[in-house]
């Protein structure tokens, strides 16, 4: 049988470092940097989560919230949002959207990364009465 198992989003960067540099200093994540390969990348890793960040050339980010209207960049499954929000907003991180429900069921929080990509952090709240 066939599965799927992770999936790795790549984050193509103006400055691969400084925004490497913001995923370790401000959300934790640990960076293994390949910048000698011949297609230089860093990987960033928390818990089960990794991020691969390219050289985009000095092209300019576009997230798709400005290219589509809405859409986050990523979605990470999270638990114990509260803490999560409690530990941007004491760290001065973009929260773009607190922490809410949304109409598709989902607890969730946006934060806006230094490139200005939106990082969904939810959870589906499943209603076992209907």
């Amino acid at each position: 049988m066939k599965r799927m198992y992770f999936t790795h989003p790549v984050f193509p960067t103006p400055n691969i470092g400084k925004t490497a540099d913001f995923y370790v200093q401000k959300l934790g994540f640990d960076a293994v940097e390949y910048l000698n390969a011949k297609e230089p990348h860093i990987c960033l890793y928390k818990d089960d989560v990794e991020i691969i960040l390219t050289d985009s050339k000095g092209q300019k980010v576009i997230p798709n919230h400005e290219l589509y209207g809405y859409g986050y960049d990523i979605y990470i499954i999270v638990n114990n949002q509260e803490e999560l929000q409690e530990e941007f907003d004491s760290k001065g991180l973009k929260v773009v959207k607190r922490l809410s429900v949304t109409d598709y069921d989902n607890k969730e929080l946006v934060l806006e990364d230094i490139d200005g990509r939106w990082l969904g952090f939810g959870i589906k709240l499943f209603n076992f009465d209907t």
